[in-house]
């Protein structure tokens, strides 16, 4: 039988301060403080973030250990977010993982933030499935947009990314320009689901191959709103579900593209989805009727794991532990982390 893991994870990269504790590939806590300061900007501020991280910490860890009911001491090994993300949030992350496994005496384990996206998949989940490798995973969140080749926990590959802005920036700025609060994602799903997704249409940007393009999209979307209230001052007011429905219905036709695209050029029909906006109900449906339409096999995610999360970071954490791969106390955290 295989012996207990004992697992801190911490994950630091943005606005998001999150600590869980996995035993193995169950997790048994996984709390994230959530910073509403950024709110009032509209966008996350960095050095704000870095300070809130500061104070919040060492309470969130503390809540993590106490939820799973171990003592540190109980640990096996600690790990963090290494990159990519805000320098001055991964600094605090990662200088607390070092000094708490240099007080412990217990390996350290740096993950790259997006491996984790994509890994989540294999936390102990009830009612979901783990994939098989190979697999293609599609990331899609505020920062980032990739199509990758998973072969193993540890071997992965892109096939295409952004070649501009990611998906989750085409929904802040239409969100903004809508004037929608932030993060205004969430509420563009939303009442795109009351919307026709047919009322206007909008272009694909065209890009070679599997990479994607979001930044002409976006000034698309606002050129046509911008028309249109010259117009009629009421034009968003009066057909926000309409807007909503026709934006979220040309972002979804873009991702559903490229992934055909990389299923005829690949073979692997197995898809999973990770990052923050896989959390959008339009994605997830179009993702699931894939299923019946080409005979594909799909994994979403469950939602707490879609967002920055740290319970991600701890299985990637577990299985790189499990293969002996550990961090010595010279890792240095990164803004841009090579893939």
């Amino acid at each position: 039988m295989e012996q207990l893991k004992y697992i801190l994870a911490i994950e630091s990269s943005c606005d998001d301060t999150g600590a869980a504790v996995l035993c193995n590939d169950k997790v048994l806590s996984n709390v994230v403080a959530k910073q509403e300061i950024h709110e009032l900007y509209g966008g996350v501020i960095p050095e704000l973030a870095s300070r809130a991280h500061q104070q919040n910490i060492v309470p969130v860890v503390e809540v993590a250990l106490q939820k799973a009911g171990i003592q540190k001491t109980d640990l096996s090994a600690i790990t963090f977010t290494q990159g990519p993300g805000l320098m001055g949030s991964l600094l605090v992350g990662g200088s607390f993982a070092k000094s708490l496994s240099m007080a412990l005496d217990i390996p350290l384990i740096a993950v790259n933030h997006m491996h984790a996206h994509i890994l989540a998949h294999f936390i102990d989940e009830e009612g979901f499935d783990k994939p098989t490798f190979p697999f293609l995973a599609m990331t899609i969140s505020g920062g980032h947009t990739q199509i990758v080749k998973v072969n193993s926990f540890v071997d992965m590959e892109i096939l295409g990314e952004t070649t501009d802005d990611a998906v989750g920036e085409a929904y802040d700025k239409t969100a903004k320009i809508l004037g929608f609060p932030y993060p205004g994602g969430p509420l563009i799903d939303k009442h795109a689901q009351n919307g026709n997704p047919k009322a206007y249409a909008f272009t694909k940007p065209k890009v070679d191959g599997l990479n994607f393009s979001f930044s002409g999209l976006k000034t698309q979307i606002l050129y046509f709103i911008q028309k249109e209230v010259q117009k009629n001052p009421d034009f968003i007011k009066e057909n926000i579900d309409d807007i909503c429905a026709s934006v979220q219905n040309i972002i979804i036709k873009i991702l559903m593209d490229k992934i055909k695209l990389a299923v005829e050029q690949t073979g692997i029909t197995q898809i999973a989805i990770g990052g923050g906006v896989s959390a959008n109900s339009g994605i997830r449906k179009a993702l699931k009727e894939t299923e019946t339409k080409y005979g594909w096999k799909t994994f979403i995610p469950k939602f707490e794991y879609t967002t920055d999360n740290a319970a991600m970071i701890g299985i990637v954490g577990y299985h790189k532990f499990r293969l002996g791969i550990f961090s010595d106390d010279e890792v240095v955290s990164k803004a841009r982390l090579e893939f």
